[in-house]
């Protein structure tokens, strides 16, 4: 195919010859001269660049959601609708979040007022949004340094699931979108979107160097950062068993390429630990695009995911066209940024066990800012506790303590076939020192580590004895006044 085809704003486009590395936001300023979105930070940060995608959930189910343009390849949106605040006013009238930021004083400025009315737009077309802490996670990755937020968290409030009739409802209702086999060529670059397995195989096997792209917030980044062309990316997004999330054999499937907002969504009471390491990974508009195996395949040293998976006992699902092969993911990382995976092989699911009876799990993330920001350390922790209080099982696993998350193995030895309590926690902290090493960098010095690390394990022991399930650690909010 040599050419791209698209809706935007419910005009259909067909683009031939353009870089598949080609950013929707640069396509959207330099090609459509729709100037309403911005570029801020080209990073994801700001929300400056936040567009509308017609989308499906983990169910298949359409869905509107924000996402950052400035992130998104332009062979992502192949035969999906994209809208951008241009096509907020409908009949001439200003859409009601246009209506209520005017109205609420909510914009000065004005340049991050488009990403804002977009994110409110995803708002309207929520139906969960029932707590204030829902209304800033769905905005905090918006940033705005005029209003102090008040105004905008004040619209977010009146516009939440309003759902009114508008264009957008009728594309939800008329629509059903889903991502599309595609082979795409411009000069010496490829963009390929395999229908099925067979044809991944192929496309691999005649092509070994190819590079994977699920939902492209970390590549993109060096595309617009390093400003690397990579000459043959491989998108998995039109691969339906890649984003299977459901039980099974009492535990959960997370499909690699499920998309995080669904998986938090999946969280709530399945795997609250997890739930609540997602209640801080990122932005809204990051969690509408990252999955589960791009977080996990990068095998970041800090990838917030890992330390709470390796805490409940999870194990790699990896497909190629031998067939399936199943590792431990304490196995997974193998050292900085390397993987388990073989040539020719992909990361199909995480499954995750079921949870033993007496089991405790916690999941925590230390960084500069509470959410929008990389871990300085992030823990997971699960201990099996018997009637009698005795430590029948514990893993404590870490990012941010070394070359690749790992598990405190000295520790968790000091502490099994002891009682769970503060003397014994107490006295297998200084094992921490054994088990890791970690380095020095702008996030953090060694000893902060060490420090913070010794002092989550604390933590975790007096959150134990207040409940067995974890506390979601709700935002403190001022309360939001709706006029």
């Amino acid at each position: 195919m040599d050419r791209l085809r698209f809706y935007l704003n419910d005009r259909l486009i067909e683009e031939p010859g353009l870089s598949p590395t080609t950013t929707l936001l640069r396509y959207l300023r330099d090609r459509a001269h729709l100037m309403g979105t911005k570029e801020g930070c080209a990073e994801g940060d700001c929300g400056a660049c936040s567009v509308a995608v017609l989308e499906q959930d983990a169910k298949g189910a359409p869905v509107l959601r924000a996402i950052n343009s400035c992130l998104l390849l332009l062979p992502m949106v192949q035969g999906k609708r994209v809208y951008t605040v241009e096509a907020l006013k409908e009949g001439g009238k200003p859409h009601v979040v246009q209506d209520v930021l005017a109205q609420g004083l909510g914009s000065q400025c004005g340049y991050c007022t488009p990403g804002v009315a977009m994110a409110l737009l995803e708002a309207c077309h929520r139906k969960d949004l029932d707590e204030p802490w829902k209304l800033d996670a769905q905005m905090c990755g918006n940033l705005c340094r005029c209003t102090g937020y008040r105004p905008i968290r004040e619209a977010a409030a009146r516009v939440a699931g309003l759902g009114p009739p508008d264009r957008f409802a009728r594309a939800l209702t008329e629509t059903r979108p889903g991502p599309m086999a595609l082979a795409y060529a411009a000069g010496a670059q490829r963009f390929f979107t395999p229908a099925s397995f067979e044809e991944l195989w192929d496309v691999l096997e005649a092509h070994p160097g190819a590079r994977f792209v699920m939902g492209g917030t970390d590549l993109s980044l060096e595309v617009t950062k390093r400003f690397t062309e990579p000459p043959l990316l491989v998108s998995l997004e039109a691969l339906p068993v890649l984003r299977t999330l459901e039980p099974r054999d009492g535990g959960h499937r997370l499909g690699a390429g499920v998309w995080l907002t669904d998986v938090e969504d999946y969280a709530r009471g399945a795997l609250p630990s997890l739930e609540r390491m997602l209640r801080y990974f990122g932005a809204r508009q990051i969690k509408n695009r990252a999955t589960v195996g791009g977080n996990l395949c990068t095998a970041s040293p800090i990838g917030d995911l890992a330390p709470v998976l390796l805490s409940l006992g999870a194990e790699a699902v990896l497909l190629s066209r031998g067939g399936e092969r199943r590792v431990a993911l304490d196995d997974f990382f193998v050292d900085y940024r390397r993987t388990a995976l073989r040539p020719g092989e992909l990361l199909a699911a995480v499954d995750v066990p079921a949870q033993p009876a007496g089991a405790r799990s916690l999941a925590y993330k230390v960084s500069k800012r509470r959410e929008l920001d990389i871990s300085a350390v992030s823990a997971g922790f699960r201990v099996v506790v018997d009637a009698g209080g005795q430590v029948l099982e514990a893993r404590l696993a870490y990012g941010g303590m070394g070359a690749r998350p790992a598990r405190a193995r000295g520790t968790e030895q000091a502490l099994v076939g002891q009682p769970w309590t503060e003397e014994r926690v107490e006295a297998a902290l200084p094992r921490l020192d054994e088990d890791f090493t970690p380095l020095t960098d702008h996030r953090g010095s060694a000893w902060y580590r060490a420090q913070v690390a010794k002092n989550l394990l604390r933590g975790f022991f007096q959150e134990t004895l207040e409940s067995p399930s974890p506390r979601l650690e709700a935002r403190h909010s001022a309360t939001v006044q709706v006029r």
